[in-house]
């Protein structure tokens, strides 16, 4: 399906070394916010305390967020589950507080102040303990996702092709990371699941203009690299925009509409889909072409029959 077709080549290579360096700095400085600012970590990887709350009518999440704030927790999550009478309150560990049964009383207190029909369904505490093994569970899955995604690439087509894709897709990652790190947007477990869903996403990309090359190194004899690395990407420029545009319009309404609980699930998945088209029609072309792929990594060279005929791969 294709809303367009372009009929000529677009030269993206000939401004490979423009996106290149682009791309080099944008990656350093995320990286240097993750190095002078690091991220702002949430409970799940800190530890803190879960209070589950019941109200006889529709909760006012904004009223809620307000009281517990006033309390001084600045980084409170207040979230409906299950029905709109039910609210869940996510309180960080604060100095002075010695157990998270003294800091669920005076929160429940503040909102019975408020509404003296609200209860108390459920506390639970999370130790730092627990926070970071998550932390440190998720580091090792986006670790083993990257190497799973390399291993397939290097099988399915060729080892240049498997390194572009994985310096591409770590380039989204950190872009991800950085731009949480320089704004200190709160990093949860839903947005590690974010940014593992755009390594699968721009990998996906990937392989689609990677196959898009191979077929056009067999049909196309004596193009040269760039060229055919352009008239790869052109042609697939049409699927890009109606895959990628779509998708963005399901995240987006999730951006907008979807309050505070999915915020930066759906922020995370924004910036990942923007930068994922990015490096991977760009980027990991470019790199592919500068480590120096060619016709013979992926056709196989030409066999001669027993009559001594040359055999077409």
């Amino acid at each position: 399906m294709e809303f367009f077709r372009i009929k000529r080549d677009i030269p993206f290579m000939r401004h490979a070394k423009v996106l290149n360096a682009i791309s080099i700095f944008t990656f350093l400085l995320a990286v240097f916010f993750l190095a002078t600012r690091g991220l702002h970590l949430s409970i799940e990887f800190t530890g803190g305390t879960v209070m589950e709350v019941s109200y006889p009518q529709s909760a006012d999440l904004e009223k809620v967020r307000g009281i517990v704030g006033g309390l001084g927790y600045a980084d409170v999550q207040v979230q409906n589950f299950g029905t709109s009478r039910d609210v869940m309150i996510r309180l960080p560990v604060r100095e002075g507080d010695q157990s998270s049964a003294k800091q669920s009383e005076q929160v429940l207190a503040a909102l019975k102040t408020a509404d003296a029909s609200v209860e108390l369904r459920r506390v639970e505490f999370v130790g730092p303990q627990v926070g970071r093994e998550l932390y440190t569970d998720g580091a090792m899955a986006l670790l083993f996702v990257v190497v799973g995604i390399m291993i397939y690439l290097a099988v399915r087509f060729e080892w240049k092709f498997a390194v572009a894709a994985i310096i591409a897709n770590l380039h989204d990652v950190v872009i991800i990371l950085g731009f949480f790190a320089a704004f200190q947007w709160e990093f949860s477990l839903s947005v590690l699941a974010a940014t593992l869903a755009v390594l699968g996403y721009s990998v996906n990309e990937s392989v689609i203009i990677f196959d898009r090359i191979r077929e056009y190194f067999r049909k196309i004899r004596k193009a040269e690299t760039p060229d055919i690395i352009n008239k790869a990407i052109t042609s697939t420029i049409s699927r890009t925009i109606i895959t990628h545009g779509s998708t963005q319009m399901m995240v987006l309404s999730m951006l907008i509409f979807g309050g505070p609980s999915l915020f930066y699930f759906a922020l995370a998945l924004t910036i990942g889909i923007l930068f994922g088209i990015y490096s991977s029609v760009f980027v990991a072309a470019a790199i592919a072409m500068w480590l120096g792929v060619k016709r013979e990594d992926l056709v196989k060279p030409v066999k001669k029959k027993d009559d001594g005929q040359p055999e077409l791969p």
